[in-house]
């Protein structure tokens, strides 16, 4: 182990965690990350929260910072894209020429924010939100009385109208769907949201169609119907794209992702991936799934360090997300697609904080709760075991949830 070198591929979350979780297992060869980003690996779910309202440093995002990755010997080398792996050589080759030789291969290529495919898209003042480089660029334009038009209804649309509202933009939120967050909750977690960011000032507007844009820079948006949006820029939050180019090209197999199996190993045994850009095998959904979390980029770099430290552990975990909007914190377990029966615990017309559990054949396999933290640690237990309790009981809030995951054990 000691004359092996790990090269990681992606200085995101997924990869500092792979890097420094094989240095905790024993790992002593060369560890290498190489990053597109000039940055050392940082967190991007502050981006749209924290780091667009002002309140955190780009020094505080680090996941581990220089000199704490030097001390611990991970070499890290920014502004540098990878350009092809050479898999019967067993090097990589960098934009710029440079070559590196490997043992054991990480990919923790994440994804990039999807593009708008229209006309005028690429003005100088329409942005996406996923770097550093894209908030500073945007926080130039956030003065008090100036006007945004936010393109998707999403986690991170949502996160950027509630930043920007709190530094007093005047923000206009575009929907395509019926509903906001309609790919990841049911309707009545949609409607609360959609009235939470309304009462707060957003003009959230669903069921909307583009008909394009006015101007470089863009001065207004024209909607289906011919009404003009007028505004100082634009953010566009509509999903993102896994980064499997680099994999596709090796010849590795990819398939909504690069394709790995339950020790998050691809179709070569040297080769591992992790995060955003992997398509991996989850027990808890009876089949393979990509998930866009950070928590999942965490625990699965986690567990791709193990196995390049020799472990050979499987990767299991429940999923889980969550996504702060102004004084509202929703946290969610699980995946509730399926679910044929939903349980409500508050009142989401009357309270703003409430917990909504998805049931499937009795059995909980998710659950949302928007501030309330305690009932949310306890349904991650309850949905990972797969647990089958009385919806009546569920409901009624004189019965702590705590009772109840005792019970259900």
């Amino acid at each position: 182990m000691s004359e092996q070198t790990i090269v990681v591929v992606g200085a995101g979350q997924a990869g500092i965690e792979a890097a420094a979780e094989a240095r905790r297992q024993g790992f002593t060869g060369r560890v290498v990350i190489y990053g597109e980003e000039p940055q050392p690996p940082y967190k991007r779910p502050p981006l749209s929260k924290a780091y667009l309202a002002g309140t955190a440093t780009e020094e505080s995002l680090y996941v581990m910072k220089p000199a704490v990755m030097e001390k611990h010997q991970i070499e890290f080398v920014g502004n540098a894209r990878v350009t092809k792996i050479d898999r019967a050589a067993k090097t990589i080759t960098l934009a710029d020429g440079r070559s590196q030789s490997y043992d054991k291969l990480v990919l923790a290529t994440g994804g990039r924010a999807r593009a708008l495919p229209m006309p005028g898209a690429d003005a100088s003042n329409v942005f996406v939100l996923r770097t550093i480089a894209d908030i500073e660029a945007i926080k130039a334009h956030c003065q008090p009385g100036k006007r945004a038009v936010i393109i998707g209804g999403g986690f991170i649309g949502l996160e950027g109208a509630a930043s920007m509202t709190k530094l007093g933009v005047h923000v206009t939120l575009l929907e395509g769907l019926p509903r906001v967050l309609a790919r990841v909750t049911v309707p009545l977690m949609s409607e609360f949201f959609e009235r939470a960011h309304r009462e707060a000032g957003v003009d959230l507007r669903t069921n909307v169609k583009i008909a394009g844009f006015e101007g470089n820079p863009v001065t207004a948006i024209t909607l289906e119907g011919g009404e003009r949006i007028e505004t100082d820029f634009v953010v566009v939050g509509i999903g993102l794209v896994a980064n499997v180019e680099l994999a596709q090209d090796a010849g590795l197999t990819v398939d909504n992702g690069i394709v790995v199996n339950q020790y998050c190993a691809t179709s070569d045994p040297d080769i591992y991936a992790a995060g955003d850009c992997t398509n991996h095998p989850n027990v808890f959904l009876g089949g393979n799934v990509r998930l866009e979390s950070v928590q999942n980029a965490l625990e699965q770099g986690r567990a791709v360090g193990r196995n390049l430290a020799g472990k050979n552990e499987p990767y299991h975990m429940v999923p889980w997300f969550w996504s702060d909007q102004f004084d509202l914190k929703l946290q969610m377990v699980g995946v509730s697609a399926g679910h044929d029966q939903v349980v409500v615990r508050g009142n989401p017309q009357t309270e703003r904080n409430f917990a909504v559990f998805y049931l499937k054949g009795g059995k909980m396999i998710a659950a949302d709760a928007v501030s309330r933290p305690q009932d949310f640690m306890h349904a991650k237990k309850l949905v990972a075991e797969g647990a089958v309790i009385d919806p009546a009981k569920l409901a009624d809030e004189t019965l702590p949830l705590k009772m109840l995951t005792t019970a259900a054990a």
